[in-house]
């Protein structure tokens, strides 16, 4: 993406893929991951996943949902967070999570 541009992240075609096995908790998941562009030494991406339940272990990141649902679970019992479109989120590196997708969910991230 070039600077003075846009792009309407929520209509981007994205292919996606089946969740590794080793990170599938149940049902059949399948995320996609478009890269955007980079600035400031961060990754500027849409990511997008399918319903169903996988674990993950997060990079720094700032995202923002642009449709769906989801609830993230953190292995350190920090509390559950429940997303959907509008919520901003802050993760941190290094947090186990689980993902439980409702809805599919899409969003535009910083990393």
């Amino acid at each position: 993406m070039k600077p003075n541009t846009s792009i309407r992240a929520s209509a981007l075609d994205l292919d996606t893929q089946p969740v590794a096995p080793d990170q599938t908790v149940s049902g059949q998941p399948r995320t996609a991951v478009h890269t955007l562009t980079e600035f400031g030494g961060l990754e500027v991406g849409v990511w997008e996943m399918t319903p169903g339940v996988m674990s993950d272990v997060e990079s720094d990141e700032v995202f923002v949902v642009l449709s769906g649902s989801a609830t993230v679970e953190f292995a350190d019992e920090s509390e559950s967070l429940h997303v959907q479109a509008g919520d901003v989120v802050r993760l941190a590196a290094g947090a186990s999570t689980v993902w439980t997708v409702t809805e599919t969910i899409r969003k535009v991230y910083l990393a």
